[in-house]
């Protein structure tokens, strides 16, 4: 069977899965799901099951303006936030052309241009962990794609160097926020002051709805338009969107405390860790980074004991490192015996 030869060779993507009594390996709400949705999953009528959903989503729509300030035409919803990241792809790209990504970040964005037949250009970020605004200017590419807070490395891209991107790039910035609820602020603002930009966000994360598959982005209803054609009409399951809106609409104080309380445990992680010796690097998001040499033993030390987290090896001005999700403190003293007794 005859394929395209850049797509021939690639690869799944499929991070390690393994059983284990603690598993802290994907960033995701290990706080469980809020009361509202939770209970929408319980009550779900059939005709969620048996007929489509509306298209496009408007009901969700109407429920995450609430939620963001921005009017239902600035905004469009997804499979996930990687859904739209992959829609704006084929938005604003032809194949073949270029796609420029901070190195190390979001380990899809290859991924999504290898499908979609684009070029690839990491550009390694700066010695203090900010994006390097003149590399990526200087590959030409016509999408610049930004995470901040950074996965994996927790950090945030600058105000400064994100206006200086923004201000100069050929064509769209994507700005990916999936972590902005456990940070000290969004750059959402951005899309109301300048028509290029793009920002993806989701429920995967602080919402506590990874299994149910809801993002969103905000922009300029023109760009949103565009997504919105790759996006198709039925991007959503009936049950995930009905969660998804009673979240948004009845459950915020839920959403904010358990941010609010990941915040407060990762500080008393990152304190943990340079205790042991570790450097963690600084975090707004709701995991901790810890490069350290010999990261990759560790972790397969820490399986053996039943807890699981993220390694990651020959990362660009990194090497090994250690990803470690923030959760309720039980978990983490699980985990930093774990680690103990793995580091010895």
């Amino acid at each position: 069977m005859r394929t395209r030869p850049s797509y021939r060779d690639i690869s799944l993507y499929s991070p390690p899965a393994v059983p284990c009594r603690v598993d802290l390996s994907d960033n995701t709400n290990l706080f469980g799901v809020p009361p509202a949705a939770e209970r929408a999953l319980r009550e779900a009528a059939s005709s969620l099951i048996t007929r489509y959903p509306i298209s496009y989503a408007p009901d969700l729509k109407q429920a995450l303006s609430q939620y963001t300030g921005f009017e239902p035409s600035w905004l469009t919803t997804g499979c996930g936030s990687d859904d739209l990241i992959d829609c704006a792809l084929r938005a604003f790209l032809e194949p073949g052309e270029r796609i420029a990504v901070p190195d190390p970040s979001f380990s899809m964005m290859s991924y999504f241009a290898r499908v979609n037949g684009l070029q690839f250009s990491p550009v390694p970020l700066r010695q203090d962990w900010d994006i390097d605004v003149e590399a990526m200017l200087a590959t030409g590419a016509r999408l610049l794609y930004v995470c901040s807070p950074n996965n994996p490395t927790s950090t945030v891209a600058s105000r400064a160097a994100l206006e200086r991107l923004v201000d100069a790039a050929p064509g769209i910035v994507l700005l990916d926020e999936a972590y902005t609820e456990f940070s000290r602020g969004s750059n959402v603002d951005l899309v109301r002051s300048r028509p290029n930009v793009l920002v993806t966000r989701t429920l995967s994360k602080a919402f506590g709805l990874a299994g149910m598959r809801v993002g969103y982005a905000i922009g300029r209803p023109e760009l949103v338009a565009e997504v919105e054609k790759a996006r198709g009409p039925y991007k959503h399951n009936g049950v995930a969107e009905r969660m998804a809106i009673a979240a948004l609409t009845e459950d915020l104080p839920w959403v904010k405390a358990h941010a609010g309380e990941v915040q407060a445990l990762r500080q008393r992680l990152v304190e943990a860790l340079e205790a042991m010796g570790l450097k963690p690097l600084p975090t707004e998001a709701n995991f901790v980074f810890v490069p350290f040499p010999g990261a990759i033993q560790v972790a397969a030390r820490m399986r053996e004991q039943g807890v699981n987290i993220r390694a990651f090896q020959g990362l660009t001005g990194v090497g090994e490192a250690l990803r470690i999700g923030c959760g309720p403190w039980p978990m983490m003293e699980a985990a930093l015996g774990a680690l103990r007794e793995a580091w010895r």
